[in-house]
């Protein structure tokens, strides 16, 4: 290793400690949702556009950024992992991407940290719509941590934030049809019990990679006092001290939450 690269090595560590000192000083998000964007980018500049290795490799951040929020006491991580409309991408990549989520799933079950750590694992979405070795994977790793508590990891897949609604409007339809309520008794919170977060906070902080500055789709309505940060960093290239700056970020804002 180069002499430079050993300072610049020394120096980015103690920035990144330095860093770290400032964010746990202040409030921590209790529940941050990330839309991981930027595999196929990231191929494209850094692989030779090989788009498996750049899903591959950020299929591989996930375990990274999980426990880096497990250190910082971040009791709720949701991550966008394949929305609805990633479906009509050309078929190979989908049945990789499906493969990739199987033995995600799979894999953080069976992660002794998963276990140490009491992390319930989630999977919300059209989980109707996923192949049903990709809900069996999901079923396994629910099963083995559902009696869970202590943090909560839920990957969307197959998800769409407005179908969300949609799903839980029809819910409370068919609730008032059949009697069981009367249509003075919809409020935020009925909506919000028939969602997929049901039992979670809403976000306090969404993050976004690649430099895209949108929201697609994602946690439409319990985002509404969320904190936004986009980074033009890509998924895969995605590090802890991005994290610790989005926090930082989160911290230096005034959350007034419309008063």
């Amino acid at each position: 290793m180069a002499v430079s690269d050993i300072v610049s090595k020394q120096v980015y560590s103690t920035y990144e400690h330095k860093l770290e000192k400032e964010v746990l000083e202040g409030p921590i998000p209790k529940h941050l949702g990330i839309i991981m964007d930027g595999n196929r980018r990231y191929a494209h500049e850094y692989l030779e556009s090989n788009i498996d290795e750049g899903h591959r490799l950020g299929e591989k951040k996930i375990e990274n950024v999980m426990d880096w929020c497990l250190e910082l006491g971040i009791k709720y991580v949701t991550l966008y992992a394949f929305s609805s409309e990633n479906f009509k991408r050309e078929a190979d990549e989908v049945s990789f991407l499906m493969d990739l989520a199987e033995s995600s799933f799979y894999e953080m079950a069976d992660n002794p940290k998963i276990h140490n750590n009491r992390v319930a694992i989630r999977a919300l979405g059209g989980l109707s719509a996923l192949p049903e070795y990709v809900r069996k994977a999901i079923d396994y790793a629910y099963e083995k941590t559902k009696d869970y508590s202590d943090f909560t990891i839920s990957i969307c897949l197959a998800y769409g934030g407005r179908q969300e609604i949609v799903n839980a409007v029809k819910e409370i339809s068919q609730k008032v049809q059949n009697g069981l309520i009367s249509p003075d008794q919809i409020t935020e919170d009925l909506i919000s019990s028939h969602l997929y977060t049901w039992d979670m906070p809403d976000p306090d902080l969404i993050l976004r990679t690649s430099g895209e500055v949108r929201v697609s789709n994602f946690l439409l309505w319990q985002l509404a006092y969320s904190e936004l940060y986009f980074t033009d960093v890509y998924w895969p290239g995605f590090r802890r001290i991005d994290l610790l700056r989005a926090i930082r970020s989160y911290q230096q804002r005034g959350r007034r939450f419309g008063n």
